[in-house]
């Protein structure tokens, strides 16, 4: 997943990743990319849409 610089880090993808593979930190969001399944939920809920898949 690519996190764009308009990211305010709100955890709002890391709540909805039924994997928990998502870390937000203060100034960075961290994906554990070996288990993610591609379901998309974090993109979906970003409220901003910051985020998009690596292609």
């Amino acid at each position: 997943m690519k996190v764009n610089d308009w990211c305010m880090y709100c955890g709002e993808c890391a709540g909805v990743c039924p994997r928990n593979l998502i870390e937000v930190k203060e100034t960075s969001i961290i994906f554990s990319k070996e288990e993610c399944k591609d379901c998309r939920l974090c993109m979906q809920v970003c409220p901003i849409g910051a985020l998009e898949p690596e292609e």
